[in-house]
């Protein structure tokens, strides 16, 4: 899956969250290797998604929510307060649970991100356009109806294309949360190639459900539990191999194999 050198593209050490008074992660110390493809997996309710979403700080978008502890992308602060968040988030794209595509044209819903950051000449967005539709294998299918609405599109081809929305802006990092659950078996297979191919260039994070996914794709996983106090921690993390082969608690054990979760 890629042979690029194991870099770190983000590390968290001692990351902690809550929302007002809800302590939701406790010390969440990790490191995501640069163009791997990494497994948020666990139990619903552990953090998982919250996890995610620290990356690309959305969960600023919560009045109530505060983090302490380190994230860092490529060893500079997320948190920091020289980031900018716009020019952050275009670092660090999102693909959500549902395929979101936007009431608009195909052509539209990619160039949307570029346009923002100040992309204008229509060449330009053109090129865009093609690659980004090409780097998800949706070009062919779509190249003679980009005037066509997104969301005449089938749900398999409209995830191809939120997808398409988050490269078209050049990102480092693009985060999955739980992307092909609302999918069909044949477009899933789709979309898990397609970050096979992705993770050649891009660092991809992904939450997932389901275990016999996260063994297809992953380089590596992270297990997420409720500790004893009742907060989502990181139990385990390894590679998927070792973590799924040879699993150090009884706890992961318990969740890969399906006894509980």
């Amino acid at each position: 899956m890629g042979d690029a050198v194991d870099r770190v593209k983000i590390r968290t050490v001692g990351l902690n969250l809550h929302y007002g008074s809800f302590h939701a992660l406790e010390d969440i110390t990790m490191d995501i290797l640069e163009c791997r493809i990494t497994a948020i997996i666990g139990p619903s309710g552990c953090g998982k998604s919250t996890l995610l979403r620290v990356f690309n700080r959305m969960n600023d978008l919560i009045p109530s929510c505060r983090t302490s502890g380190e994230v860092l992308l490529d060893e500079r602060s997320v948190y920091g307060k020289a980031v900018d968040v716009i020019e952050h988030r275009k670092k660090v794209g999102m693909v959500f649970q549902k395929p979101n595509v936007f009431p608009m044209s195909i052509y539209d819903n990619i160039v949307i991100g570029p346009k923002r950051h100040g992309i204008k000449e229509k060449g330009h967005l053109n090129d865009i356009v093609e690659r980004s539709l090409m780097q998800v294998a949706l070009w062919d299918e779509v190249k003679d109806d980009l005037g066509k609405s997104a969301q005449e599109l089938p749900a398999g081809a409209q995830q191809q294309l939120c997808i398409a929305r988050a490269v078209a802006v050049e990102p480092d990092v693009i985060l999955m949360d739980e992307s092909c659950s609302a999918l069909d078996p044949v477009s899933t297979m789709k979309i898990e190639e397609l970050m096979l191919e992705l993770a050649e260039k891009y660092t991809i994070i992904i939450v997932t459900h389901n275990m016999e996914q996260a063994r297809r794709v992953s380089d590596m996983s992270a297990f997420l539990m409720l500790n004893d106090n009742n907060v989502g921690s990181l139990h385990e993390y390894s590679s998927t191999f070792d973590l799924f082969s040879d699993p150090k608690s009884s706890v992961t054990e318990g969740y890969i194999t399906g006894r509980f979760g």
